[in-house]
């Protein structure tokens, strides 16, 4: 799984542009997977095929991992060929100095400051730029409108892993694990892997609308609360995926969370209950479509989230299989 993780962190995918996440997992789930279709925002939306449950029709559930990661959009080339950028989600500007931005041509770039940094200095965005190596604009390889992503090499640390865009490939990886090994489950299981949730949770309300789920799941990274003077938050990396309670957008259905507990419970499988006082996740906007939805999340615990690498831990990781194997190989009972 962890060559599965590698080669979906190593691929181009901003917000509005995810074609090529989207090749990628189309054929990593093909044969896994009873229909293929791609929505008219760019949603991947694969069916599994339930068996029902008795004389009881099988329930639509949509598990939903957004494809798309943070970047940074060109806005200006001066005479010198120096980027002028805004943001393509939400950046973080104290952590771009000196990284490494790559563009949909294969053009590379870092970042620089206006003047001369200093280590105290608080970094802004409007007085960054990107450095191409252009000795002119009329040399820069790419121009306004070009959208460029962050790269770092993937590192495999044994039992952590280190890699860009994280956020969420490791939730696409996961699901993409869970298709091969569910033998089979009473519900229609609607994978689906959404476009531009940077950006405002886009995809997976239009995906929403046209699966109608009866339950909703996300898969998505989380934040921790196990580093040095760290924010107070009792998740932390190798303790298990978490089962998301609160954050700034939703309040998981409690059926919802009951089904993934209590699966965890039954099957010996570690998990922690997340708090999040920041962000959110495709869950909200699922949560609020149609009529309104069972909606919850199973978060991956993450370091560093929407920075230039980002870091999990694999055994979190397999355990996010397991506990969605083993839900979803039973009815799904919410409510």
């Amino acid at each position: 799984m962890k060559e599965l993780i590698r080669r979906l962190c190593n691929v181009y995918g901003p917000c509005g542009q995810e074609e090529a996440v989207r090749r990628l997992i189309s054929q990593e789930i093909s044969g896994l997977v009873d229909e293929v279709r791609v929505d008219a925002l760019g949603n991947l939306i694969a069916l599994k095929r339930g068996t029902g449950n008795g004389n009881a029709p099988a329930k639509r559930v949509m598990i939903a991992a957004h494809m798309d990661e943070i970047g940074v959009m060109v806005s200006h080339v001066d005479a010198k060929g120096f980027l002028r950028f805004t943001n393509v989600g939400s950046v973080l500007p104290n952590t771009l100095f000196g990284s490494r931005v790559l563009f949909a041509n294969g053009s590379q770039g870092t970042f620089g400051m206006d003047g001369k940094p200093l280590a105290s200095e608080k970094p802004e965005m409007a007085k960054m730029f990107i450095d191409v190596g252009a000795t002119s604009a009329a040399d820069a390889p790419v121009g306004v409108g070009d959208v460029g992503v962050f790269r770092s090499e993937f590192a495999d640390l044994g039992k952590r892993i280190l890699a860009p865009s994280l956020d969420n490939r490791i939730g696409c990886a996961i699901l993409i694990q869970t298709l091969a090994e569910l033998i089979s489950s009473p519900n229609d299981i609607y994978a689906v892997f959404t476009v531009q949730e940077e950006v405002g949770l886009r995809g997976a309300g239009t995906a929403a609308f046209g699966v109608e789920p009866d339950v909703a799941l996300a898969l998505d990274v989380t934040l921790t609360g196990d580093m040095p003077e760290a924010h107070t938050m009792d998740v932390a990396l190798g303790k298990g995926p978490a089962v998301k309670v609160l954050d700034r957008r939703m309040i998981a259905h409690p059926g919802v969370r009951r089904w993934l507990v209590n699966a965890a419970e039954a099957f010996d499988i570690p998990y922690q209950l997340e708090v999040l006082e920041f962000g959110s996740t495709d869950a909200a906007a699922m949560q609020l479509s149609r009529a309104g939805v069972p909606a919850g999340a199973l978060s991956i615990p993450s370091r560093y989230i929407h920075t230039p690498v980002q870091m999990v831990d694999y055994d979190d990781v397999q355990n996010s299989v397991r506990l969605l194997v083993n839900a979803l190989s039973g009815p799904v009972d919410v409510l």
